[in-house]
C-alpha cells in the first residue's frame, strides 16, 4: 500500500486543524492591536528568555547523551544538540516526525543503531510526561482554584455541551455510520496488508525499542547528573516563561504561580498533534491568562510572543544545525 498519499492527507488535515484552532483563538480579536502590543515588548527580557530556552535545549541534548552512553557510544554534545534541533525543526513540518528525524540524523552521523536511539527517545518522552504531571501537581497546590476554573471552562463544560448536542440531535446516527466506515476500512487494510509485514508489527517493534531504552536508563553511568538535567530542563522552561512576563506591561505583575500554570497549559498546547502546537498553544495560554484578570487580547499577545520566539529559535538553530551537521558528515566521508 502506498503510504505517501495518506501521509500528505494527514499533513493537510493536521494543518487545517491548526489553522482552525488559530482562527478560533483570534476570533473577534484585532490582529493589528496585538501587533502594536508586541512592539511595546522590552527586548532585554525577551533576550534573557531566549537564552534560558537555549539553555534548556542544550541541557536536553546533554541528558540524551547520558542516555546513549550505556549503549556503548559517546557522541559529542554538539552532535546531540544538532540532532535535537533538527528534530524540533522536523516537528514543525509534521508532528512526531522530529523523534524519528533526530534519531536518524545522529545514527547517520555517529554510526549508532537507529532502533537503540529510538528507545532512548521513547524513554525521554515518558520522563517528559512524568515531569509535566509533576508540574501539574505543583500547579494544583499553588493555583488550585484557577486550575479548577481552567479545566471547567476549557475541558469539562465544552465536552458536556457537545455531549448534550449529540444526544438531542441526530449525531448518534452519524457517529454510527462513521464507526462502520472505519471498521470496514480497518478490516480491508488488514486483509490487504502483506503477511511478511504483519509478522513484525509496529507494536512489537515499539516494545523492543522501549526495552532498549529502559535498559540504557538502568545502566546510567551518571544517574545523579541525569536527574539534575531532568529537573534543570523544566526549571529553565519555567524561567523562560516567567521572565517573559516582564517584557509586556499587561503581564509584568504576574507571579511565579502564573508562570507555572502557563508552563503546564502551554506544554499541553505544544503536545497537541498539530504542527508546532499552532492554534492549540495560543488558545490554551490565552484562556489560562484570562484567569488572572487579563483580557483575551492581552492573553493572545503573550501567547503569540512566546510561541513566535519558540518557533524562531527552532527555525534559526534548526536550520543552522542541519547545515553544520551536513558539513561535518561531508568532511568525515571525504576521502583523504
Amino acid at each position: 500500500m502506498n503510504t505517501k498519499p495518506l501521509s500528505v492527507l494527514k499533513y493537510i488535515l493536521l494543518l487545517i486543524i491548526a489553522v482552525g484552532l488559530l482562527f478560533l483563538a483570534f476570533r473577534g480579536i484585532s490582529v493589528k492591536s496585538i501587533l502594536n502590543n508586541l512592539l511595546q515588548a522590552k527586548i532585554s527580557w525577551i533576550l534573557l528568555s531566549v537564552i534560558l530556552s537555549l539553555g534548556a535545549f542544550i541541557s536536553r541534548a546533554f541528558r540524551w547523551k547520558l542516555l546513549i552512553e550505556p549503549l556503548g557510544f559517546s557522541p559529542p554534545l554538539r552532535k546531540t544538540t544538532y540532532a535535537l534541533m533538527i528534530g524540533y525543526l522536523a516537528n514543525l513540518a509534521f508532528p512526531r516526525l522530529g523523534e524519528v528525524t533526530r534519531c536518524g540524523s545522529l545514527s547517520k552521523s555517529e554510526s549508532i543503531p537507529f532502533s537503540s536511539l529510538l528507545g532512548t527517545v521513547i524513554i525521554e518522552r515518558i520522563i517528559d510526561l512524568f515531569s509535566l504531571f509533576i508540574c501539574l501537581l505543583l500547579v494544583a497546590l499553588v493555583e488550585y482554584e484557577r486550575l479548577e476554573n481552567f479545566l471547567a471552562l476549557n475541558i469539562v463544560q465544552p465536552l458536556s455541551g457537545k455531549w448534550k448536542q449529540m444526544v438531542h440531535a441526530q449525531y448518534p446516527f452519524i457517529i454510527g455510520i462513521l464507526v462502520i466506515v472505519i471498521l470496514i476500512f480497518t478490516i480491508f487494510y488488514v486483509i490487504r496488508r502483506p503477511r511478511e509485514k504483519s509478522k513484525e508489527s509496529k507494536f512489537v517493534k515499539l516494545i523492543d525499542d522501549l526495552y532498549r531504552g529502559l535498559r540504557s536508563l538502568g545502566k546510567l553511568e551518571r544517574p545523579w547528573l541525569f536527574l539534575f538535567h531532568s529537573v534543570l530542563i523544566w526549571l529553565l522552561y519555567f524561567l523562560s516563561v516567567y521572565i517573559c512576563f516582564f517584557s509586556l506591561p499587561s503581564t509584568s505583575h504576574l507571579g511565579p504561580g502564573a508562570g507555572l500554570l502557563i508552563l503546564v497549559v502551554g506544554g499541553l498546547g505544544m503536545s497537541a498533534p498539530v504542527q508546532g502546537g499552532i492554534g492549540a498553544y495560543h488558545l490554551l495560554v490565552s484562556q489560562g491568562l484570562i484567569l488572572y484578570g487579563l483580557t483575551t487580547e492581552e492573553g493572545l499577545t503573550f501567547a503569540t510572543l512566546i510561541h513566535t520566539l519558540s518557533m524562531l529559535i527552532v527555525v534559526i538553530f534548526g536550520v543552522a544545525s542541519l547545515i553544520l551537521l551536513f558539513s561535518e558528515n561531508k568532511k568525515r566521508v571525504k576521502p583523504s
